[in-house]
């Protein structure tokens, strides 16, 4: 009789974790990543300082193929990311900013690389290390003025992808 219980139990646990499998949704990647200050777009989604889609949930996942140049990363899911009419903040900043990245899982990084109006202003190694939990850079912006949006981008060491932020600044 208990050699019967055992074959039930091992019948009806076969049976079910192919469902499982269905039911049970897929794990979140394992690398995330943005900047945290001054606030990036996806941090204010997050904050709660801009009405924002899904975003709002996950700042640290606009994720896409390196070597893009867009705030959404390419993923349709948050390319309101990339509508510079939707009221962003942009935080008061001299020519010189510290970025502060914030990390909720890390990865072997390739580099950082810092754009303004397109043109690549910053670049730090990451020595295909694991950075800690988080990590600030502090960027020149070269001599301008007024509204700036600058593209942060987190080159990962070990993968084709990287990690897309872009932030809102005032500078005087």
């Amino acid at each position: 009789m208990h050699t019967k219980r055992k074959l039930v139990a091992a019948a009806v646990g076969a049976g079910i974790a192919p469902l499982a499998l269905v039911v049970v949704p897929a794990g979140v990647a394992n690398a995330h990543g943005y900047v945290s200050s001054p606030p990036s777009r996806q941090a204010q989604c997050a904050q709660g300082t801009v009405s924002c889609g899904q975003i709002k949930w996950e700042p640290q996942s606009v994720e896409g193929p390196k070597g893009l140049r867009s705030c959404s990363g390419g993923n349709s899911r948050f390319a309101e990311l990339d509508d510079d009419s939707k009221g962003w903040r942009a935080s008061p900043a001299g020519n010189t900013v510290t970025f502060n990245w914030t990390f909720t899982a890390r990865h072997r990084t390739a580099n950082y690389e810092y754009f303004l109006n397109g043109r690549k202003i910053a670049e730090v190694d990451g020595h295909n290390q694991q950075p800690p939990p988080s990590v600030s850079h502090t960027v020149d912006l070269g001599g301008v003025s007024g509204r700036q949006k600058v593209l942060a981008v987190w080159n990962i060491g070990d993968t084709a992808n990287a990690f897309y932020a872009c932030i809102d600044l005032q500078v005087r």
